[in-house]
């Protein structure tokens, strides 16, 4: 079942169990799909990888939202922002902890012998690709930065 099906499914238990916020998040990624697939350049169709970057940047905006709440002294606002992000969070594959994603850079430098901060660019597009949806970029560069002395 793709992505898109699922959301539509999920939408549809979400309306009959009538849980209002759970909605609002599905409905939301739903929009981002839906966007994504207009667009001029696009064929109508989102593969994998842009369904996974959707996703990801949907969680990160919802977490950046419920930091600025948090600062404003809003927490009713972040909780509700923490809440869709851990929605939007079930449809990303299961995401890799901090040892695992420091042990596969690791066999990424050692691999191509990176040595210093002018190899950043190169590991981090090899470690983006590897980790696509299961590692956020922002834990894969303070990783790459701290291994490559930087």
């Amino acid at each position: 079942m793709s992505l898109e099906e699922t959301i539509n499914n999920d939408i549809k238990s979400a309306m009959l169990a009538r849980e209002q916020e759970k909605l609002e998040a599905i409905r939301a990624v739903k929009a981002a799909i839906l966007l994504e697939k207009s667009k001029e350049s696009g064929t109508g169709k989102v593969d994998e990888a842009a369904e996974l970057r959707i996703l990801q940047k949907l969680v990160k905006q919802r977490k950046e939202s419920a930091e600025v709440y948090r600062s404003g002294n809003r927490e009713d606002l972040a909780k509700n922002e923490i809440f869709e992000a851990s929605i939007i969070e079930a449809y990303l594959p299961q995401q890799l902890s901090q040892e695992e994603v420091e042990e596969k850079i690791r066999q990424i430098i050692a691999q191509n012998g990176a040595a210093s901060m002018k190899d950043m660019g190169k590991i981090m597009g090899m470690a983006s690709k590897e980790f696509a949806g299961r590692a956020d970029n922002k834990l894969i560069s303070e990783i790459v930065k701290r291994l490559l002395g930087g």
